[in-house]
């Protein structure tokens, strides 16, 4: 089987303005699935349009649309596996922030072990097996990811899940949790072009809404694990 991680954030990693950041998408397991999925959330798309008379080139993202309107769009995706990470800036250690190489490594940290933690989720409940796991596919909202960064990335996600990962300081390894992955394969996407982008969109925003009310996130919806870091 294959695996599809569609993926977006929410807020900016800047702990002196800002309280979260949020990580947030979709995980959908195999190719016909993420086709059942397009024409579902195109169909959701389609029928805002109409309603609200917008163009089709007008992009339907968060910061464009009522409250209202990304409640429909989410609702839209309720038995759709989610994945979230939540990050309390102001536990975030103040030396990451000091430079850019440093805040995108946390960053990828981060989205590494949000996306890990709904994969061990979906183990635990007997939804995938991992042996039968062959390829994944990421596909990021290119602004997420500066293009120099994208290599340091892709190299994470393979170590993380493909090839396994060592820990110097305790002298141990921990092997993949899909011991015959094949392939990590990840896309810079730009939103308007790529449609289960903008549904990761609408999916982050709406844990970043929730996160900002203090709500009990994991208890929130049964579809969508989320994890907090630090």
């Amino acid at each position: 089987m294959n695996i599809y991680i569609y993926s977006d954030e929410s807020g900016v990693f800047d702990k002196v303005h800002n309280d979260i950041f949020v990580f947030g998408g979709l995980i959908i397991l195999g190719t016909l699935s993420k086709e059942e999925w397009s024409h579902r959330y195109a169909a959701a798309e389609k029928a805002i349009r109409t309603a609200r008379n917008l163009p089709k080139e007008f992009e339907l993202k968060a910061t464009n649309l009522s409250n209202k309107d990304k409640g429909k769009l989410f609702r839209s995706l309720n038995n759709c596996y989610k994945f979230g990470a939540v990050i309390d800036q102001k536990s975030v250690l103040d030396r990451i922030f000091e430079s850019k190489k440093d805040k995108q490594r946390y960053l990828d940290y981060a989205y590494k072990i949000g996306v890990k933690r709904a994969f061990e989720n979906l183990i635990r409940k007997n939804v995938i097996a991992p042996d039968n796991i062959e390829r994944l596919y990421f596909y990021i909202d290119e602004h997420t990811t500066a293009t120099n960064g994208y290599y340091e990335l892709k190299e994470g996600l393979e170590q993380e899940f493909r090839n396994g990962t060592y820990n110097y300081s305790y002298n141990a390894f921990y092997p993949p949790i899909f011991p015959r992955l094949l392939d990590v394969q990840l896309q810079l996407c730009n939103s308007k072009s790529k449609l289960l982008v903008r549904a990761a969109d609408i999916v982050a925003n709406r844990i970043y809404f929730e996160a900002q009310k203090g709500n009990n996130l994991n208890r929130w919806h049964n579809k969508l694990n989320i994890i907090r870091l630090p």
